[in-house]
């Protein structure tokens, strides 16, 4: 955890990848994150593999948290968490629209118990379209901004990135959107900030930022980075194994085609034209993809690597644990007071030369703060112990 956020409250109500990820992040960094979970839980806790402290995927996405749970169904409940609502800096959702406004945290409601609120939806599609109604996954919105139909462009059936893509895209927004609106808050903006985040737009605007190509200049324009697109641009087989390859410079291209004897192309007119080399990718990639079985994947990353051509192994995800990079800066570590059991953890990758770091703490139990979160949101010992003893409140 780094103090670089310290001051800033933030109340979460989220749930599975989106939320709590971006929620996540900002506790990383600092900020008071306060959880606010039913009484059964994100249902995260529960979703398998799960071992010591929940569900992996739980474990992954709510450290540095403290944890709430409430039924918000109850006026009861609802009315503790409109105390609380009152001293914070941000609330922030990935709830539907309708859903939020029906608990009483649409915006509306949430800037008039606390005009100066920064409040944040990250939601599926934007509220100024045609699609505002529609519920939206992490497949429905790769499907509906394109990124599933990219696989056709290659030849390929359509197909889903296997990673809940548009889900961090979208916390990643949401990270920065809640940030902005903090500086501008403290750059003396008055009145409460409303930040959507609708993921449909957010992966659309990801995937176009080079796809949008010719049609930036002609409403015919055609779309698509062609050398993205290429069938062949992929990993490529060795004589044991993948690698990926990717000499992009020309001092890279003539000297892969040095290494693998094939002159013959670099005296070719269409190679020395930057204009022209793009519309012949795919000879290039088939002369890669003919080359590479010759020699084992560490041979070729030895050769690649002395001529400063940029390479890699392909390795799957148990390999992937294995990296020696990682394994360097102890990228897997799991800090200290995590549960006994938990034998690998995730960082927060960004790094901040100066900032000493304070100690992680561990995604904490369901409603293990719950007392605590109340009792600074100004209500009694007498009240909170009601709102615990008529199951409104959940406290570990």
């Amino acid at each position: 955890m780094l103090p670089l956020l310290q001051g800033v409250r933030i109340i979460e109500v989220g749930a599975v990848v989106l939320g709590p990820y971006a929620g996540q992040i900002l506790a990383d960094l600092g900020a008071e994150v306060i959880k606010v979970e039913a009484l059964e839980g994100d249902i995260a806790r529960h979703a398998h593999p799960a071992g010591p402290g929940g569900g992996a995927l739980f474990l992954n996405n709510n450290r540095n948290k403290r944890m709430l749970a409430i039924d918000l169904k109850k006026p009861e409940g609802k009315a503790a968490l409109d105390r609380l609502i009152g001293t914070a800096d941000v609330l922030f959702h990935n709830m539907r629209v309708d859903a939020a406004e029906r608990l009483g945290l649409g915006f509306d409601a949430v800037a008039a118990i606390n005009p100066g609120i920064i409040h944040c939806a990250a939601i599926g599609f934007g509220q100024r379209g045609l699609y505002r109604d529609r519920p939206a996954f992490d497949d429905i919105i790769q499907a509906a901004s394109g990124l599933a139909g990219l696989e056709a462009a290659t030849g390929a059936d359509p197909r889903f990135v296997p990673t809940v893509l548009a889900d961090k895209v979208a916390a990643l927004h949401a990270v920065y959107g809640i940030m902005a609106a903090l500086v501008a808050r403290a750059n003396g903006r008055r009145g409460a900030i409303k930040v959507e985040v609708p993921m449909f737009e957010a992966l659309a605007a990801f995937l176009l930022n080079e796809h949008l190509a010719g049609a930036t200049f002609a409403v015919d324009g055609e779309p698509g980075y062609p050398r993205i697109l290429s069938p062949n641009r992929r990993p490529f087989r060795t004589a044991n194994g993948w690698i990926a390859v990717l000499p992009y410079t020309d001092r890279q291209w003539r000297s892969f085609l040095s290494e693998v004897g094939r002159d013959d192309v670099i005296a070719q007119p269409w190679f020395a034209d930057p204009r022209e080399r793009p519309a012949h990718i795919d000879t290039l990639y088939a002369i890669v993809a003919e080359s590479l079985p010759a020699r084992t994947t560490a041979a070729w990353l030895d050769a690649l690597s002395a001529r400063d051509i940029p390479c890699s192994r392909v390795p799957d995800l148990p390999g992937l644990l294995d990296d020696p990079h990682l394994a360097e800066i102890g990228f897997f570590d799991v800090p200290s007071g995590y549960p006994d059991g938990i034998r690998r953890t995730l960082p927060q990758p960004v790094l901040f030369d100066g900032v000493a770091p304070l100690p992680d703490v561990a995604p904490r139990a369901l409603g293990a703060d719950s007392r605590a979160i109340l009792r600074e949101a100004g209500l009694d010992e007498g009240e909170i112990d009601t709102l615990i003893d008529s199951g409104v409140v959940g406290a570990a």
